[in-house]
């Protein structure tokens, strides 16, 4: 994408087809003469205030309108891009909303390339690089707690966190710089301790960052929860009771489940993506051997592993060997059908959490889904608003070179090596930490995070 270009832009803003409203964006300094060539409002206005809305047509002329619509101009540099923008508000048909674009196209505009509006936010100084990511983590958020925290990063905490480690980074170069420039006098202990006490503050605070990123990545992403079990243990029925509806096909006949079935809902704030698996045992159906086969192979990928057994009926030979091919560590052993009664089940079986229920009844669901929910998320993180979490791979990589970087420099500071390589470890750090912002990332690196967007955006 060329940087330099500078021409005005217009792209749909919202998804345009059956809605009641769509919105088309232009930015750009041709932005206010465009309103005023297609804009009529109903009204003779003297000039356009900015962030007012107008009620009016759409159009070459008042007499040949597009469309009613509502259009507000917002001056620059208070707008979304820190450009003249330009929003025109009209009815959310497909052919609606291409006509206004080819009205505007045809009157000088090109049509925006995917993220370019917020790409001109952020060269315009208005967010930084971990704000526009923000935007596209809130865009594609599905659940609460995921949403919270693409909000957090939009309105630049991350980016305030880094500009606070760099702040401390900057002054311990500076302190190092300086006695660089003073080679014939050693370094006095005062000096040292700053130092060590700023890189080492900042080098904790990182470490933190990184290991929280797993906790990030289940807040945005959400988590796949497997429902594992031999055939005719309730799997299905179980799916039907966590959904609250009947999605998966449920009958007395082993096998019944031939494929993964994958559902999704939002437990309180987090995203789960529930599998019902095919019943493990010996076949000799194709199609059912190549079901068990598929329920084998999500065993590594899901996050948890309901292990669900016939507490009625107890544990079996087939159940011993189904559960030894699961980590415990990541299992709840859920034993069904309590509302029958049940048998003891075998303490060598030693899992995460153990919840008796009835998927016929009801019995023991909330237990079970509150086991889930805190198996992934404490205290901390039911707090989403105050914590911050790093989600992206990109910024755990960043920091994961800065945190390299940092103890290099205090291994050589500690080392009593010349304090250049203490320089040189400290600058790389904060060339890291700026690619997060975006003050130190390549261009390929902008370019990438932009084109995942969406074209009015």
């Amino acid at each position: 994408m060329d940087y330099a270009d500078r021409a005005t832009i217009v792209g749909p803003a919202t998804v345009f087809g059956q809605g009641g409203i769509g919105i088309v964006r232009i930015s750009g300094d041709a932005a206010r003469g465009l309103m005023e060539r297609f804009f009529h409002p109903r009204r003779p206005v003297v000039g356009l205030d900015s962030h007012r809305f107008y009620y009016g047509v759409f159009g070459p002329s008042a007499h040949d309108p597009i469309d009613e619509v509502m259009a507000v101009f917002m001056q620059a540099p208070h707008s979304y891009t820190r450009e003249d923008v330009v929003e025109i508000h009209c009815h959310g048909s497909a052919v609606v909303g291409r006509r206004v674009i080819e009205a505007l196209v045809g009157a000088g505009c090109r049509l925006a390339h995917p993220g370019e509006f917020t790409l001109r936010a952020f060269l315009n100084g208005r967010i930084d690089l971990s704000q526009a990511e923000g935007v596209m983590e809130l865009i594609n958020s599905h659940s609460l707690l995921g949403q919270r925290q693409a909000l957090r990063h939009l309105q630049g905490a991350l980016g305030l966190r880094c500009q606070g480690l760099r702040e401390a980074l900057c002054q311990a170069l500076a302190v190092v710089e300086a006695w660089i420039d003073f080679p014939e006098e050693d370094l006095d202990s005062e000096s040292e301790t700053r130092i060590h006490g700023l890189v080492g503050d900042a080098l904790a605070q990182i470490e933190g960052l990184v290991a929280n990123f797993q906790a990030g990545r289940i807040l945005r992403e959400g988590v796949a929860v497997l429902i594992l079990g031999r055939p005719n243990v309730g799997k299905s029925s179980l799916l039907n009771a966590l959904l609250g509806s009947d999605r998966a096909i449920v009958t007395d006949l082993p096998g019944t489940t031939r494929d993964t079935l994958e559902e999704h809902m939002d437990l309180g704030g987090l995203r789960v993506r529930f599998i019902d698996s095919a019943g493990l045992r010996q076949s000799c159906d194709p199609i059912e051997q190549e079901g068990v086969r598929r329920s084998r192979a999500k065993i590594s990928e899901a996050d948890l592993i309901l292990f669900l057994v016939d507490g009625h009926q107890g544990l079996t030979a087939e159940d011993l060997d189904t559960y030894a091919l699961c980590d415990p560590a990541k299992v709840f052993l859920v034993s069904n059908k309590c509302d029958l009664g049940l048998k003891p089940l075998d303490e060598k079986l030693p899992a995460a959490a153990f919840v008796h229920l009835s998927a016929r009844t009801g019995q023991g669901l909330e237990e079970l889904r509150a086991a889930i929910r805190g198996f992934f998320l404490d205290q901390s993180s039911l707090a989403g608003e105050e914590e911050l979490y790093v989600t992206e791979e990109r910024h755990r990589d960043c920091l994961q070179r800065c945190a390299a970087s940092l103890r290099r420099a205090l291994e050589a500071h500690e080392g009593g090596l010349s304090l250049e390589f203490v320089a040189l470890e400290l600058r790389q750090g904060l060339d890291h930490l700026g690619e997060i912002t975006g003050e130190t990332a390549p261009d390929e690196i902008i370019n990438r995070i932009f084109s995942q967007f969406c074209i009015g955006k």
